[in-house]
């Protein structure tokens, strides 16, 4: 999905594309036979429920695929073929998740391989490398989202150094495949909780310096949130360190006023595969929830549990929605920032407790268009309007 948004600020006074997309990462396919099925099964669908022309997908590539991709021209003309026949674009993947995001149990794995490695590299790269021959013609550039470095332990010197040369050989291998096929691709590093980057000071501080025509910050709302984070001084603070912010996940984590009080109303939300780190205004945190229940950990709290952004959690608990909104009010403003990759990112259909969770594919793509079209609505209240759409995206 397409928006346009007046940018008085512009001396052509020529609109700000936006694109809007859903994440796939909720889907598990790692083959692309499988990938091109679930277009077919959902973001199709998704599309046709919102009857817009064109809905924008953030593809997740397993690190197999991603390899295959990489090295076959024809296996990538085809992909860009059969987005084209469902009415898909891509401007935007998410390279978080290396591999296996849909085990039984995924927790701590997410953060392997990490920025310390080889792997790590090359995976980005080769999905760099894809993203150039997906983009349409008309797009501006393409963005990836990858891990804030890497878990918080272990960390010293000699990984932070080898972090660094690899930030320096992402920066070159971005820049060989903009030269190669006229499409620059910028990464941006997201800050998690628990991990060496949770923060937008600490990516500010760790970051700086890194070439910002390539590298920047993909900031994720919930994340955002569950840190404690004020959206504009977060923006202002990645502004004045030179990092650009090259995507934005629109995300909400749930939040729990009271856990001493609440705590019947998280039964169902301690689940074995995602990892859902806790924090609380006062510094405290667990690194996960079942963690921070079995400790009493002090209230409140805001969870690491992407929750879909149309639908509140059954009350006492909330979501973190307010922070999403505030964030939107200054990224969109014409002094803001200029990020125009937006991507809905509740990878957690799946594990939603009770009546919340889908129990079909055509559940699931209702619950994704249902986001898309909350998401569409809090754009268009701030002044962007729909590009090419032939109905109502409300």
């Amino acid at each position: 999905m397409r928006f346009h948004l007046p940018d008085p600020a512009s001396p052509t006074h020529r609109p700000r594309t936006l694109h809007l997309g859903y994440c796939t990462n909720v889907h598990p396919a790692e083959d692309l036979p499988g990938i091109v099925g679930q277009l077919d099964r959902y973001a199709a669908v998704v599309r046709r429920t919102l009857d817009t022309p064109v809905l924008g997908v953030g593809l997740w590539l397993a690190a197999p695929v991603a390899a295959l991709l990489a090295a076959d021209t024809a296996a990538r003309a085809r992909l860009r073929l059969a987005l084209a026949a469902r009415g898909l674009e891509v401007v935007t993947l998410n390279g978080f998740p290396y591999q296996a995001f849909h085990a039984p149990v995924v927790k701590h794995r997410v953060y392997r391989p990490d920025w310390t490695t080889p792997e790590r590299l090359a995976h980005t790269l080769n999905l760099a490398a894809v993203l150039a021959d997906l983009l349409p013609d008309d797009a501006a550039r393409g963005s990836v989202s990858t891990l804030p470095l890497a878990w918080r332990t272990p960390w010293d010197g000699d990984r932070a150094d080898r972090c660094a040369r690899a930030l320096d050989r992402l920066a070159s291998g971005l820049a060989e495949i903009e030269r190669r096929t006229g499409r620059p691709v910028r990464v941006g590093f997201e800050p998690e909780p628990g991990c060496v980057v949770e923060t937008t000071g600490q990516a500010a501080a760790l970051l700086r310096g890194a070439d910002p025509e390539r590298i920047g910050v993909c900031l994720d709302l919930a994340h955002l949130a569950c840190a404690y984070e004020d959206p504009r001084a977060a923006l202002a603070r990645l502004a004045a360190a030179g990092l650009p912010v090259v995507k934005v996940q629109l995300s909400a984590a749930l939040e729990v006023a009271d856990p001493a009080a609440d705590g019947a109303a998280l039964h169902g939300w301690s689940e074995p595969r995602f990892l859902h780190q806790v924090r609380s205004p006062s510094g405290h945190g667990a690194d996960d929830l079942d963690e921070a229940v079995h400790r009493r950990l002090p209230g409140p709290w805001r969870v690491h549990y992407h929750v879909p952004l149309h639908a509140d959690p059954a009350p006492p608990l909330r979501s973190t929605t307010p922070v999403l909104r505030a964030a939107l009010d200054d990224l969109l403003r014409p002094d803001g920032p200029g990020c125009d990759h937006l991507e809905v990112e509740t990878y957690t259909w799946g594990v939603l407790p009770g009546g919340a969770r889908p129990r079909t594919e055509a559940g699931l793509a209702d619950g994704i268009a249902a986001e898309l079209a909350w998401a569409a609505q809090e754009l268009s209240v701030r002044g962007a309007v729909p590009a090419g759409t032939t109905g109502s995206i409300a």
